[in-house]
């Protein structure tokens, strides 16, 4: 019996590989670093595997594993007292004056803030010690099929043939590792499930672990309590478990069972009082069900997502696909590999739905996956780009459900940002800053450089919109209005006049994390209306008039924002032919700074666009050149869909291929390179999951881009992508599309209508308009189009 489900479990491996030959990551060695493990995860238990051979390590994560706790004290009580002086600084000129009367009174509060704040850590790992063996390897294979969204590793020793899978199921909660040996009796190994910090193991029954563990709160009460558990299914084999791990002796077929749970009791999850008796639940459920039969659900669940969006560049380079992964992003090149970009843009939809689940958390800067008891940048929400670029391939590639995590985790800020509206600027609404975390912290920042910036709101609402503009779900609308009503109330009470033009700023904030000289020479980095915030506010504004419209609501507030919108600062080209920064042609600190945040409007807004706004869109591509193609991972990702919108293929690629080069360590200074890692993680550097998503976002750009009622065909392909094939690209107004094209050109192009509705089809400067139908598909051929 237990040979049938072994069989059965390789034939569903198999077979999802054959079906997608492209679409795997392997390679030929173990991985020693976490960033050459290979990720697994369903949207709230994630691990990475490395496939050790003397050593199998796992590295687990659970999505709500963040120490810290709810602390009303981050806000300073009286900052608002020093609003009015910081703002007259401001208009008189003066500010590293203002700058400097920022960071004493209008940042975070203090050591207790930073205490409570946490870091998104690693749960633990789970170790598989095998029997000391001194014979060679041979015929080793790690790899991840991304379809099935399973990892296997294989290799012969001595004779025996060894096969370990390995999936995390969405649907029944459990992460699956199931090893078998090919010589009856052939496993022999010791399970351990440690934790460097704060965690207790013990055996749990004869062949079980459990370990449980309470988080740092930051202060004096409780902080977050977790459980992990391990289980051992061996049917013939020898087992015993005790606090120092599971021994299994004589083992042909093994599964091993881990499940995970906190008590994390905020804005999404599960909200398990008892991780203990909520770890023991899990498995429980799945006491009586084989590993086929858990994989068929797990399969059938990912690729129920996974499968509604197809790629394909190029044609299939079977010399290419045969060489291992890290064999082929070093032999990358320069476009040379467009099959590469398409599994690479796969693999991004990959992390997204293995990151991201409705009702879970947001995907984090290190999406789910953590080890250890600290991550970059506490791995929290950063607002000012990363969180937002987590989401920007879900819409398009058909995982628009996928970011109601980021939807809830906006809502969620309405009532601490409220206070922290009023105790800072005596505003209506809401407000968070540059970073949040799942406690709801809305404060500023430690330090005004970086902390005290207010396009947030505007921001994060920019998705809640964006989601209706896909699906015209208008109770979807309805729900969430009060976010966007909040976000627009609080930006209405806070814009001041400006002297020279009377325009309507923001003051203080930054444009994020940038520095600039004053006319005196000193540097500054807190201003009053920096371009990138008036991009959002003009618009969020918009956003609210037509939400409030559509809703037939609050038309007394809708006049009041259309009256305000008018006044706020326009876009501005600086003396040197670029988009100014800021609303003085100052001059940078840094040229080359990471971010590009004055281009906003560009993308992912629309207030610059190559046919309406040319000169515009011209200083867009100035202000680009300027600022340099080598970065951050992340910023050339971003950099990849602004020159998509530019209309420039070619530019585009080229930084994709800066992103595609490996990772790499300067020896002599110490300084690691961005890139990409063997496991096609975004080298930030460090890692950060942001630039994978934000590069395929740039992919998808540079294939269609969208507007309600409005699509653009290829608008930015590169010579080197000159044949393709897409299927399930989404739209804007409710579209989908399919496309082919060759030798540069289309070939031909469907448009299937969820709605009904008109739409305006553009190729090659020339349009057809098309009066849809809901549920109706319409082709398209290039002598369509007038």
């Amino acid at each position: 019996m237990m040979l049938a489900v072994v069989a059965a479990v390789l034939g569903l491996f198999s077979g999802a590989s054959l079906a997608a030959q492209n679409l795997q990551l392997h390679y030929d060695a173990p991985a020693n670093t976490f960033n050459e493990a290979l990720p697994l995860g369903n949207g709230r238990m994630g691990v990475m595997v490395y496939g050790g051979v003397q050593q199998a390590r796992y590295s687990l994560s659970e999505i709500t594993m963040f120490s810290g706790s709810r602390y009303d004290g981050a806000d300073r009580d009286d900052a608002v007292n020093y609003l009015p002086k910081i703002r007259q600084l401001l208009l008189e000129g003066r500010n590293v004056d203002a700058e400097q009367l920022t960071n004493q009174h209008f940042t975070w509060s203090g050591e207790g803030a930073n205490a409570h704040y946490g870091t998104y850590q690693g749960l633990g790992t789970l170790t598989l010690d095998f029997a000391a063996n001194a014979a060679p390897v041979s015929d080793y294979r790690r790899r991840l099929d991304i379809p099935s969204a399973t990892s296997e590793a294989r290799y012969t020793q001595d004779g025996v043939r060894y096969r370990r899978e390995m999936f995390v199921s969405a649907p029944d909660q459990v992460m699956v590792l199931h090893l078998t040996a090919d010589r009856t009796g052939g496993l022999n190994f010791v399970a351990k499930l440690d934790r460097a910090e704060r965690a207790t193991v013990e055996g749990d029954g004869a062949n079980g672990l459990l370990m449980q563990g309470e988080l740092d709160s930051g202060g004096s009460g409780k902080g977050l309590t977790f459980a992990a558990r391990v289980r051992v299914i061996a049917p013939g084999a020898s087992v015993h478990a005790d606090a120092h791990g599971i021994r299994v002796e004589h083992g042909t077929d093994v599964t091993v069972l881990i499940s995970e749970a906190t008590d994390y009791d905020g804005f999404a999850g599960r909200h398990s009082a008892d991780p203990v008796a909520a770890s023991a639940a899990d498995l429980q459920r799945v006491a009586s069900r084989s590993v086929a039969q858990l994989h068929a659900v797990h399969v059938a669940d990912f690729r129920s997502w996974f499968d509604r969006f197809s790629l394909q560049l190029g044609s299939i380079d079977s010399a290419r696909e045969a060489m291992s992964t890290r064999a082929r992003l070093d032999a990358y090149g320069d476009g040379g590999d467009p099959g590469f970009a398409a599994l690479y843009f796969q693999y991004a939809r990959y992390l997204l739905i293995s990151s991201s689940r409705p009702g879970g958390l947001p995907s984090n800067l290190q999406g789910l996956w953590a080890e250890g008891t600290s991550t970059p940048w506490n791995g929290d929400y950063h607002t000012n780009v990363n969180i937002e670029m987590n989401y920007w391939p879900a819409e398009p590639t058909g995982l628009g459900e996928l970011v109601q995590p980021l939807f809830a985790l906006t809502a969620s800020l309405q009532q601490p940002g409220a206070k922290t509206a009023q105790r800072y600027y005596g505003a209506r609404g809401w407000v968070v800053h540059t970073l949040t975390n799942l406690w709801g912290f809305t404060a500023p920042g430690a330090e005004a450089s970086w902390g005290v910036w207010q396009g947030a709101p505007a921001w994060l609402s920019f998705h809640i919109w964006d989601h209706y503009r896909y699906t015209g779900d208008r109770d979807f609308l309805r729900r969430y209005y009060p976010v966007l009503r909040g976000a627009a109330r609080f930006y209405a009470d806070v814009l001041i006049e400006e002297p020279s033009h009377h325009w309507l700023v923001t003051a203080p904030s930054s444009s994020p994390e940038n520095t600039v000289y004053m006319e005196d020479g000193r540097k500054a980095a807190i201003v009053m209306g920096p371009a990138m915030d008036e991009e959002l506010i003009r618009f969020l504004f918009g956003a609210v008039i037509g939400a409030s419209q559509d809703l037939q609501v609050d038309a007394d507030f809708r006049r009041e924002l259309k009256a305000k919108r008018a006044r706020l600062a326009p876009i501005q080209i600086s003396p040197d032919g670029r988009i100014q920064e800021y609303l003085k042609p100052y001059r940078e600190v840094e040229v080359h700074h990471r971010h590009v945040s004055h281009l906003w409007g560009l993308f992912p807004g629309n207030q610059i666009d190559l046919a309406e706004t040319p000169k515009l869109a011209a200083a867009a591509a100035r202000s680009l050149d300027v600022r340099g193609d080598d970065s951050t991972g992340w910023s050339e990702a971003y950099k990849v869909n602004l020159w998509a919108h530019l209309g420039d293929g070619n530019r585009a690629l080229h930084l994709l291929d800066v992103l595609f080069k490996p990772a790499s360590r300067d020896t002599r200074l110490g300084h690691e390179w961005a890139g990409t890692y063997p496991n096609l993680f975004n080298a930030g550097p460090p890692f950060q999951i942001d630039g994978n998503f934000g590069a395929t976002s740039g992919m998808v750009e540079m294939l269609m881009q969208s507007e309600p009622g409005q699509l653009d065909l290829l608008p930015a392909l590169p010579d080197a992508w000159s044949q393709g094939d897409v299927r399930g690209l989404h739209a804007r107004g409710g579209f989908v599309i399919d496309m082919r094209w060759a030798k540069g050109k289309l070939v031909e192009a469907s448009v299937r209508s969820l709605r009904g509705g008109d739409c305006v089809v553009r190729y090659g400067g020339r349009q057809v308009s098309l009066s849809t139908k809901a549920g109706q598909t319409y082709k398209l051929h290039p002598a369509d189009f007038l």
